[in-house]
Formats: structure tokens, sequence, C-alpha cells
């Protein structure tokens, strides 16, 4: 039987609530989105969420039913009910760190930076911390020191927010000689205006494949073994926790993968698990055309046998071809890419103290 994740979920409810309700206009918040993400991620078997619940008296409801224990943090006089609420959060997660062994995982929801150390702490007693917080309302010090951190706006199932709509504004009348509206620019004001303030264009695909293409040359590079895709999917959360492949578009991380496959960003093969494919580097197609391109410019600029200068270069590259990129194909940096062609033949580079310089010429 597959070993599944035990989690154990803790929610500073009033920062959540109180973070929908100032960012997300207004909006209400949901439990559920958090609760389906979760069950994607393992079992979750301590569900508490802490508050003083005179002030949500209608989210109390909302909770009990999806089987949260419900902490008492009263407001008192004198006392800072927030920070009475985070450490009695914090206490309970470290005493349940040391007394049930079996919990790989605690889920912290919260966009507080005072719950820095607390993950610091959990993932030093080997524990896995996922941190959830609304975009608008987490401190950029909290995703960072997570394993992985949701962003609660982007959940699956969390509406968007509301918008202001055009009911109510005065129209406007045209003025004295002014012709009114046309159909079209109504249209195109009307979609300007219900464009949620503060959406994000989509994420650049461009940008991920460099990514990932650098992740797996760094992985096949630095450690033994194939390189999988559950493996790159972990390291890719290591460098950025708040990483996932909806935000470009995708549904799964292997329709991602196919992707970049059918763009010649990776090569994909059999797995040592069924649905875990091997992840590589492709050894020859925009590889080879690359080299050929280095090799055409450096043949072009260098007339006679003349030797051209590595700085600049790359310029003149993407002059011949815009979208070049060597960060595409695995290489850190353009020198790291000249080096490989000169390996494999396609020039020759050298260290010229006259020039201060990396100097190309194409081989005869």
């Amino acid at each position: 039987m597959e070993q599944e994740d035990r989690i154990a979920l803790f929610l500073d409810y009033e920062n959540l609530a109180l973070g929908a309700r100032d960012n997300r206009g207004g909006a209400a918040f949901d439990f559920r989105p958090i609760a389906d993400a979760l069950a994607e991620r393992g079992r979750v078997v301590v569900r508490r969420a802490y508050a003083d619940w005179s002030f949500f008296d209608e989210d109390r409801r909302m909770l009990t039913r999806s089987h949260v224990e419900l902490i008492e943090i009263p407001q008192r006089m004198g006392a800072s009910r927030k920070n009475a609420a985070d450490i009695k959060m914090a206490v309970d997660a470290i005493e349940l760190a040391f007394e049930r062994d079996y919990i790989s995982t605690f889920v912290i929801c919260s966009g507080d930076s005072d719950f820095t150390p607390l993950v610091h702490k959990l993932r030093e007693l080997n524990k896995k911390v996922i941190g959830v917080g609304v975009e608008g309302s987490t401190s950029a010090l909290l995703p960072p020191a997570c394993d992985e951190f949701l962003y609660y706006d982007r959940l699956e199932g969390v509406d968007i927010p509301p918008t202001s709509s055009r009911r109510g504004r005065p129209v406007r009348q045209p003025g004295p000689g002014q012709r009114p509206p046309e159909p079209e620019q109504e249209e195109r004001e009307q979609e300007a205006e219900g464009r949620p303030a503060g959406e994000e264009p989509g994420r650049d695909v461009d940008a991920l494949a460099v990514l990932v293409a650098q992740t797996v040359a760094g992985l096949q590079g630095s450690a033994s073994g194939e390189v999988t895709a559950s493996r790159l999917k972990r390291t890719l959360l290591r460098k950025d926790p708040t990483f996932s492949e909806s935000d470009y578009g995708f549904r799964t991380f292997g329709e991602l993968l196919r992707h970049l496959a059918q763009h010649n960003v990776v090569e994909l093969a059999e797995g040592p698990a069924k649905g875990d494919p091997e992840v590589s580097l492709p050894e020859h197609g925009d590889r080879e055309v690359a080299f050929g391109l280095l090799r055409g410019v450096v043949g072009d600029l260098g007339s006679a046998g003349n030797p051209v200068a590595l700085s600049g270069l790359k310029n003149q590259l993407r002059r011949a071809r815009p979208d070049f990129s060597e960060k595409k194909l695995g290489y850190r940096s353009f020198l790291q890419f000249c080096k490989a062609a000169a390996t494999s033949g396609a020039v020759d580079l050298r260290w010229s103290p006259e020039a201060d310089d990396y100097l190309l010429t194409t081989r005869t």
C-alpha cells in the first residue's frame, strides 16, 4: 500500500479572513478550495483554526461542516489578540511535531512573517511545510521559507473578485459638437473596466522553458541517476515555492513537460515508475542548430580568418535569430554555450590576454 503524507493543518483564521476581505473586494473567505488542494497532497489528520470566534460567527458554521477544530482565542482587555493566537498556534504546531511522528507535512495558513521562525523549526525537525496565504496580504519573507507556498487567490474554486459595475455611473452625454461614442468604443471601455484590478498577465512560457532547461542541466551535472518528472518538480518548488504549472495555463505538470518536449526544450523517456517519465535535455536538434548559427555568424564577422571577440557576439546572434537563448538549451551563460560549441568542433575558442577577451574563429 502506498504511504500517504499525513498532514496537520493550522489556520491563522483572522489573517486569512481579513486578508480575503481587504484584498478581494470584500469577498468572503472559503475554506473549501484549501481543503481540496490539500486532499491532492495527502491525508489531513489534524485541522485547527485559531481566532476570537465572536468576530466570525458565520464562518464557524462553515468550518465546523468541514470538520475543523475551532481554537478560541478570546480578546481580553489590555492583551493583543493577534499575538495570543500566533503564540498558541506555534506552540501547538511544535508540540504536535514532537508527539506525532507520523505527521510528515505541516500546513501553515497565514501570510504573517511572524510564522517564519516556526517554518524554519519545523523543517529543521524534518517536516515538510506548505504555506497558504492571500496574495495581497502575504509577507515577502514567508513563501521562500516554505517547501511549497499556495496563494489562496490562485487555488481552483476561488471565485474571481467582484469588480465595480458600470451600473449607477452617470452616463456621459456628448458635449456640444461631439459625437456619441461608437458601440465598439463602449464595449472596449466595458472590457477595460471589467478587468479585475491587479490581475496579472499570463506567465511567460519562454521564461518557464529557460527555468526548466537550466534546472534539468543542473540536476544532470550535480547528481547521479536519472532526472524524473517528480524530482524536477520538487527542485522547481525549492527554487520557487510559489511555482505552479497552472499559472502558465497547464492542468498538470506532465502536460507542461509534454508541451516543452514538443518545442524541443526537453526530451521525455519512460521512467522508473508509471506516470513519472525521465526528463533530459535534447542531445541534438536545437542545440546543433544553435551551434551552426554561431559558426555562421563567427564566419561572417571574422572574414579572412580574423578572430571575433566574445563580447557583443550574443547580440549578433540575436540579430540573425531573435529567439536565440542559450539558457533554453540548458547553458547558464553565453560563455558556457560557446565552450560547448568549441568542444563539439563548431568553432575554436581561446583566451587572449592582449584583447582581454575570448576570441572565436571557425575551423577550416
